[in-house]
């Protein structure tokens, strides 16, 4: 008697499991939805409520899951595009590890081993690496991207005291073009990427931490009262441009950036467009309008995010009516305080009066061919439009994509005919514009909304 006790229980548990092992194998493809880019790394999505599955992508209360759309297939003419420049960027690596664009007085040298290494080109092609699939452990190219790492942490480790820059070369193509500072900058980006994709458990982390509090540090260090960046190139607004987002994005990592520091940056960068005129300030963007819409647009597209967001929200809650326009008091109705909504409100109007610009294609014409400055700002936009996700950037991506697949050269790579001509640079950054969508999660990490 006792014997049968024990075995219905048995039954059920046994039939129990059998129901469970059914329901998974049932759960087919077609109930999830495919991501074509690898999903975020833990690291990347602290602000996550629930896991992530496939592309589905949730921050603290929006509610809604990332439409699977927003994420497209790279299409092959990109795809043989982006194989053709890395495999000629790989080739260009000096033996210390670094790459080099080359000084200002000597443009005329494109050959990438016939110049010296600095760390503002090295980060560029890091975060091309990187943003291809690579990482310290895995990919195709990941000897060359451990070894870009090594030289880009020895350089920050080896900065004296007091000093603003990483590194002692001065004059190479990218100082004069886009500032004296410009490596700190792209070298906290990279870093900041960098500790998001390796996470806290591995070997590297603490090193590479402490090296992007360095980097925080030097570019705090040298802004200035009215929140630019010391040191202006040619086109310095792009100097000061990505040192905001480089602060934007240590922030998202747990770097030591001071809050007043990164506002400042933003103000900085949305000062230099009018929404209600349109009229552009490109007194330092060497006179070309794309390089400060860009700007402008980069460093408003985290809070024209938060906006779109917090206004969504309200107006589920009936808290403002279905049909309200956004402005100053929308968002106070929504909750924030007189000055918040102000603010909020000249970062919605200038990210969104600015993106017209930056893709309007007189706009992005300008000297008539392509130089650094201008990839750099095709860069700018494309990530502005994915970290506000907004869905313009698909129409983006397709012209963009086709306007660099055009004028690749025969050899794979890329190079600027004015201002930066470093083919290294220009490759490098080509293919972090090709590449974005395989960045969207991470991307949409740095601008997810972190609410009280």
């Amino acid at each position: 008697m006792r014997k049968n006790l024990f075995i219905l229980p048995a039954i059920l548990v046994a039939t129990s499991a059998i129901i469970v092992l059914v329901s998974f194998r049932q759960a087919g493809p077609s109930e999830v939805p495919h991501c074509p880019v690898p999903a975020a790394d833990p690291s990347l999505v602290a602000h996550v409520n629930e896991p992530i599955k496939g592309c589905v992508f949730k921050s603290v209360y929006e509610g809604e899951g990332l439409d699977p759309s927003f994420v497209l297939v790279t299409p092959e003419n990109v795809v043989r595009s982006e194989q053709r420049g890395i495999d000629w960027l790989v080739k260009a690596q000096a033996n210390d590890g670094g790459f080099g664009s080359g000084s200002h007085a000597r443009q005329d040298i494109m050959d990438p081993h016939a110049v010296s290494t600095d760390p503002a080109t090295t980060a560029m092609v890091g975060m091309a690496l990187m943003r291809m699939g690579n990482t310290l452990d895995k990919g195709q190219y990941s000897g060359q991207l451990k070894r870009a790492t090594e030289y880009l942490l020895v350089q920050v480790e080896k900065t004296p005291k007091g000093a603003t820059n990483i590194t002692p070369l001065t004059g190479t193509q990218i100082q004069s073009k886009l500032g004296a500072n410009i490596d700190v900058a792209l070298t906290t980006q990279f870093l900041s990427n960098l500790v998001a994709k390796i996470g806290e458990q591995h070997g590297s982390y603490l090193r590479a931490k402490r090296a992007l509090n360095t980097c925080v540090s030097l570019i705090q260090q040298s802004q200035n009262s009215d929140g630019s960046v010391q040191g202006d190139g040619w086109a310095g607004v792009l100097q000061s441009s990505f040192a905001a987002s480089a602060l934007e994005s240590a922030k998202t990592v747990g770097a030591e950036v001071d809050d007043v520091a990164l506002d400042l940056a933003r103000d900085y960068q949305k000062a230099n467009f009018d929404a209600n005129t349109g009229s552009v300030a490109t007194e330092r963007a060497a006179g070309v309008t794309l390089y400060a819409v860009s700007s402008s647009t980069r460093n408003s597209a985290a809070e024209a995010r938060e906006v779109n967001e917090v206004v969504a929200k309200a107006k589920k809650e009936g808290k403002v009516s279905k049909d309200a326009q956004v402005d100053t008091k929308t968002l106070e109705d929504a909750g924030y305080s007189r000055d918040e909504a102000e603010k909020m409100n000249t970062a919605y109007q200038v990210y969104n009066a600015a993106k017209q610009q930056a893709q309007d294609e007189r706009v992005i014409s300008g000297f008539g061919n392509n130089g650094g400055e201008e990839f750099l700002s095709f860069l700018q936009t494309g990530e502005s439009l994915v970290i506000a996700k907004d869905q313009g950037w698909k129409n983006w991506y397709g012209q963009t994509t086709k306007r660099l697949v055009d004028i690749q050269n025969q050899d794979g790579s890329w190079n600027g005919h004015h201002c930066i001509t470093s083919p290294v640079f220009c490759t490098a950054t080509s293919l972090l514009i090709l590449s974005v969508n395989n960045d969207i999660e991470h991307l949409l990490a740095q601008g997810a909304v972190k609410y009280k």
